[in-house]
């Protein structure tokens, strides 16, 4: 694993944790961790291997992110604030299955680096599992339907709770504001010019 491996981990880590206290929902707050796992399928994934159990081990990896990131977006609240933006609060659950997906996929990356790499050959020879590449594609796979699912269960209920679709990345309430200044000024503007010279 290099440096940039334990950024994305602890990264992916750290987005949901932001949204224990609670934080704006946005266009750019969902997409954003699709783009770090689709940086990590551009540098890691080479294929998708199908022989003998190879596929069996990455569907159900890829079943399992879609669970855990599925739960973690139910047991988001998602709640409209007083300003119009749109706010997701994970709870205790949403964190904890969050950080078992992602905290998981980096254990093992670092028990098959730090010696566990015989261990895991030996699992993979008596389980029909024939490349490294299975499991790489495997535990990408797995992060990437966690990261979507997580985010399609937000974005469905954000739109329920809103309205609208995209979501705003600012708050609906300042649009009218600012209309309403620019519509006051040019009353006033017309209102003036009515008035005789004097």
């Amino acid at each position: 694993m290099t440096i940039s491996d334990y950024l994305i981990d602890f990264t992916l880590i750290g987005l949901v944790l932001l949204q224990v206290k609670g934080r704006r929902l946005t266009t750019k707050a969902l997409v954003l961790p699709i783009g770090i796992v689709a940086y990590v399928a551009f540098e890691y994934l080479k294929g998708v291997p199908t022989a003998d159990n190879d596929l069996f081990l990455i569907v159900g990896f890829a079943l399992i992110g879609a669970t855990l990131g599925g739960l973690a977006g139910r047991f988001t609240s998602v709640t409209k604030a007083a300003d119009g933006s749109i706010i997701a609060k994970a709870g205790f659950a949403a964190a904890a299955l969050w950080i078992l997906g992602t905290g998981g996929r980096l254990a093992f990356q670092l028990y098959a680096n730090s010696g566990g790499g015989p261990s895991i050959m030996h699992f993979s020879s008596a389980h029909g599992i024939t490349s490294a590449e299975a499991w790489t594609a495997a535990l990408i796979l797995m992060a990437l339907s966690e990261v979507v699912m997580r985010i399609a269960v937000l974005a469905r209920r954000s739109y329920e709770v809103h309205g609208t679709w995209p979501l705003p990345s600012a708050p609906a309430t300042e649009r009218p504001r600012l209309r309403t200044s620019v519509l006051t000024g040019v009353r006033s503007m017309m209102d003036s010019s009515d008035r005789p010279l004097s």
